[in-house]
């Protein structure tokens, strides 16, 4: 008997660095060690075999076009009948025509759960979009039990999988502090910052994080950076930006395409990791800035409400004055290693790797 062929659709590795990335990465670095099962990874420029290695039953392939209707309508299909493929893991969306089983990862439907923070055609087309590749799909994962819950009542599946998220192991290692500060400010030109990891939409709450540090005088020690890509224009942030002098802006950082190698760089390197979103369906950064030992304050909202072990350092991303506060607590704690500690053992890839599996063991007993 054949092994079991497995597709994962690794596009998002072609942009910049993200949750979705850090999800397959973790995920399958677990997976493939399953050698009942044949791993077929597949992106369009990324050098995928940097992450996962070489083994007996990992095969790489490659988009020929970055056009997404391409890649959904006519390639992936093409690639699944190609190459006999059992089973094929997508992140939100599914291609229409079906040439094997689907795997679905919806993240969050935040969408729905926070109306106003999203344009309507943003909102209307992925409604349609999350709703059919749900229902299409024959197995629906998730990253939380808020997500679960929210995508069970929005969407009225109620067989969704927990795989949670986890954090990659590199954070965990041991490093030199001060040769990384020395890294980032070689490279970038920044030190002594505050870091927010995190793409840009107004539900990310970067405008409120701005004032923050701008009306409570942080600005005088400290650089505030910002990484992550534009996926949704803050036009609040931009207003308030626009107010700033010269003096105050210069120590503000946007960095937008950056590696990974750069992001663990960065975090390392960073005096506060401060997480103010509004809404998430998980929440990765600020677990990975607490592997690194770093200290961390994040919202106390939706999926984040979960972080119980992080106690005093969370916030109401609505509240600028709590913010503050709790910046101040923060700065003043000097070993976050008990967090570190934690984050450890309850956030690992193995414990999603085993419900991805046994998602998959039971709809093959159940056909």
């Amino acid at each position: 008997m054949r092994n079991l062929n497995i597709l994962v659709d690794c596009h998002v590795f072609d942009q910049s660095y993200q949750g979705t990335t850090s999800y397959i990465k973790g995920l399958y670095l677990e997976l493939i060690k399953d050698k009942t099962k044949t791993f077929f990874f597949i992106s369009n420029s990324y050098n995928l075999e940097e992450i996962f290695k070489n083994h007996e039953n990992v095969k790489y392939l490659k988009y020929s076009s970055k056009n997404k209707f391409y890649r959904l309508l006519i390639e992936l299909p093409k690639i699944i009948k190609k190459n006999k493929i059992d089973y094929a893991h997508f992140q939100y969306i599914v291609p229409p025509i079906k040439k094997c089983k689907y795997i679905v990862t919806l993240h969050d439907v935040l969408f729905l759960d926070y109306p106003n923070y999203f344009p309507f055609l943003y909102k209307f087309s992925k409604k349609i979009l999350y709703k059919f590749s749900a229902k299409r799909s024959d197995i629906v994962l998730t990253v939380s039990e808020y997500s679960k819950r929210q995508i069970q009542k929005h969407f009225k599946i109620q067989n969704i999988y927990m795989t949670p998220n986890a954090i990659d192991k590199s954070f965990f290692d041991s490093y030199d502090k001060e040769k990384e500060k020395l890294n980032v400010k070689e490279k970038f030109g920044i030190e002594n910052y505050f870091l927010f990891v995190s793409r840009w939409e107004p539900r990310k709450n970067h405008d409120m994080l701005l004032k923050v540090f701008v009306e409570n005088g942080y600005f005088k020690k400290y650089n505030l950076v910002f990484v992550g890509v534009q996926a949704i224009q803050n036009k609040k942030y931009d207003d308030y930006y626009k107010t700033l002098s010269d003096e105050i802006q210069r120590k503000i950082f946007k960095l937008k395409m950056v590696t990974f190698q750069e992001i663990l760089m960065i975090t390392r390197a960073a005096r506060l990791s401060v997480y103010p979103s509004i809404a998430e369906g998980f929440g990765i950064p600020p677990l990975e800035s607490l592997a690194s030992n770093i200290p961390t304050i994040c919202s106390n909202t939706t999926a984040m409400s979960d972080f119980n072990f992080m106690k005093d350092f969370l916030f109401d991303p609505l509240d600028p004055e709590n913010l503050s506060n709790i910046v101040k607590v923060a700065l003043a704690c000097k070993n976050f290693e008990d967090k570190k500690t934690y984050v450890k053992q309850n956030y690992n890839w193995e414990l999603g790797s085993k419900q991805l599996k046994k998602a998959i063991l039971e709809n093959i007993i159940t056909e």
